[in-house]
Parts: structure tokens; sequence; C-alpha cells
């Protein structure tokens, strides 16, 4: 056995018994997901090296692994891979050197979201943390409660 799949929602381990891996909805894959945002043919798990490698064949759904969308990564052990919406956490012993990086992000459009391609993540951030703090201003202002010293006191005090 050249490590495992361990389902993070619980369940049994799958085995990685091959170095080259079908995973897919059809009955005719090395490891079957019979879920319908499963493709027939999802991706492909290949060892090589002493690494645990994944490809998406072209999937509906995607592969995500630790939370991005890739085409091709080198996995290793502890990674958490999601094949559609099914998640799973790969143990193996790696063997030999780590191989060089994985794919660069411009090989993988997928990778990054449009907003971050175009620089405008941060921007949408900023607002939003605005928009956010000028609601919550807006929220403890209406439950305040004033007094008349109040109403004397913030006749002297500019609005903000």
């Amino acid at each position: 056995m050249l490590g495992e799949l361990d389902p993070c929602g619980g369940g049994d381990p799958i085995p990685l018994r091959g170095k080259k891996l079908m995973v897919g909805r059809r009955p005719s894959c090395d490891i079957v997901l019979p879920f319908p945002n499963v493709s027939s043919h999802h991706c492909e798990l290949e060892y090589k090296d002493g690494h645990w490698n994944i490809k998406d064949l072209g999937s509906s759904n995607g592969v995500r692994v630790n939370g991005e969308r890739c085409t091709t990564r080198v996995l290793y052990p502890g990674d958490e891979i999601l094949v559609g919406k099914h998640g799973f956490k790969i143990q193996y012993t790696v063997v030999g050197e780590s191989p060089d990086e994985e794919e660069p992000v411009e090989a993988n459009p997928t990778a990054m979201s449009l907003l971050e391609k175009a620089g405008l993540e941060a921007e949408r951030v900023a607002t939003r943390n605005t928009a956010e703090a000028a609601r919550e201003k807006r929220r403890r202002k209406q439950t305040r409660r004033l007094t008349s010293e109040d109403d004397f006191l913030m006749e002297w005090f500019p609005d903000e």
C-alpha cells in the first residue's frame, strides 16, 4: 500500500494500492465516488518519484488542494483534497527529495479569482470593511439612548 485517503467527514480510509489511480463516479474507476457532483472520470492520482500527484481530468466541479483549485499538483502528507464536494486527507510516507514547486499560478487560470487578477480584491475587501464599519456605527448610534445632558454636550461636538 502506497498510502491512503482519509474521508474528512468520517468513514473508512481508502487504500492507495496502485501507482496510477482513476477517481470518479464510474464503476470502472479505481476509486469510485458514486455522487452526482463527481464526474465519471474526475481526476487521476499518480505516485511518481516518491510523491503523490493529482491531475484534474476536466471535471465539472474541479479539484481543490488545501482550498485552492488546481489542474495538477504535487500532494504532501496531510494535504486536503476536495473532489467535487467530498474532502479527503492524503496520508503517505514521502520517499526521496521534494520535487520542484507546483504549477505556477499563471498556468492555472482558475487558481486566482478575476478580482485578484485585476488587482481589485484588496479594494473590494477595503470597501466591504468600510461599509461594515459604517453599518456598525449606525447600529451603535441607533441603540444609544440620549439624556438631556447628552443633548447639551452633543451641541458642542461636530457630527462625524
